[in-house]
C-alpha cells in the first residue's frame, strides 16, 4: 500500500483549511491619540474613610496638618519615612470593579494617591498604591510605582482574572508625558505584563518652535483562551493644529 500520496493529500488539505481560516481580528486596547478626559468615579467620603483607615494605620486628612519640622533622619527613602510616621494625606483617585486576585470574585480596586507630606514634583507628588477589597475586606495592597490612573479594565487571556491598563503622567514646561503599563494582581501580587513606556509626548502647550504631539495606539489580536495575546504598538505624530492630522511614525516603543 502506498502511503505517501495519502499523507501528501492530508497535508495539502490541512494547508487549504488553514488558508481559508480568517486572520485573527485586530482590536484596539487603547488609542492615546484621542483627547479623552479621565472620568474617574467620584468616591463618597464614607468610602474614602473606610478604605483609607484599613490601608493606613495613621494618616492626615488635611495638608495643613503636615508637620513642617518632620525629619526623615538618615533614611535613604524619605517618602517611606513619611509613610511610617503617618505624614501622609491620602486620597482615592480612581477605582474599578472586577475579579482582580482570582476568578469569580466581586472586588473593587482603589487607586490611592498616598500624598506624602511635601513630596515634590521630582517625587511625582508622592507614591501611588492599589488596594483591592472584597466587600469590606482588604485582600491586597501594593505599591504600583507611581501609576495613578486606570485607562481600561480587561481580561485579554480570558482566564476570568481582570488586568488593568494603568497610566502615569507629568506636565513640565508645557510638555505632557504619559506612560502606560498593563498590570495584573493575581494572587495579590503586582505583575507587570507589559510596560509600554511613553504613550503620549505632547509639547504643543509649550508653544516652542517645532512642537508636536506623539501618541501610541495599542492593539491586539484575539488569542486562544488562557493565552495572553501579543500586544502591538503603533506610534503616530501630528502638528499642533486644532484638528490634528496624525501620520504613522513607528512601531514598538515610542522613540525618544
Amino acid at each position: 500500500m502506498k502511503t505517501f500520496p495519502l499523507i501528501l493529500l492530508i497535508a495539502l488539505t490541512s494547508v487549504g483549511l488553514m488558508a481559508q481560516r480568517p486572520a485573527p481580528r485586530k482590536q484596539t486596547l487603547a488609542d492615546f491619540r484621542l483627547n479623552e478626559t479621565n472620568t474617574s468615579p467620584k468616591i463618597p467620603a464614607v468610602t474614602q474613610r473606610n478604605v483609607l483607615s484599613k490601608v493606613f494605620r495613621r494618616y492626615l486628612t488635611d495638608e495643613a496638618r503636615c508637620n513642617r519640622n518632620f525629619d526623615a533622619g538618615n533614611s535613604t527613602d524619605p517618602l517611606r519615612a513619611a509613610r511610617n510616621a503617618g505624614q501622609i494625606v491620602p486620597v482615592i483617585v480612581d477605582s474599578a470593579t472586577g475579579s482582580f486576585t482570582a476568578a469569580g470574585q466581586t472586588q473593587t480596586a482603589y487607586v490611592i494617591s498616598v500624598g506624602e507630606c511635601y513630596a515634590s514634583h521630582a517625587d511625582n507628588f508622592g507614591t501611588k498604591r492599589v488596594a483591592i477589597f472584597s466587600g469590606q475586606q482588604l485582600v491586597a495592597d501594593m505599591d504600583v510605582n507611581f501609576r495613578g490612573a486606570i485607562a481600561r479594565k480587561t481580561d485579554l487571556n480570558g482566564d476570568g482574572v481582570d488586568e488593568l491598563l494603568m497610566t502615569t503622567g507629568d506636565m513640565n514646561q508645557g510638555t505632557l508625558i504619559e506612560m502606560a503599563s498593563l498590570v495584573s494582581f493575581q494572587n495579590g501580587r503586582l505583575r507587570v505584563i507589559e510596560d509600554f513606556g511613553t504613550v503620549t509626548d505632547d509639547s504643543c502647550a509649550s508653544e516652542a518652535p517645532g512642537s508636536s504631539a506623539k501618541a501610541s495606539v495599542i492593539s491586539y489580536a484575539e488569542a486562544f483562551p488562557g493565552m495572553m495575546p501579543k500586544l502591538h504598538v503603533d506610534n503616530y505624530v501630528a502638528g499642533c493644529a486644532k484638528t490634528r492630522r496624525w501620520r504613522f511614525l513607528s512601531a514598538g516603543k515610542m522613540p525618544d
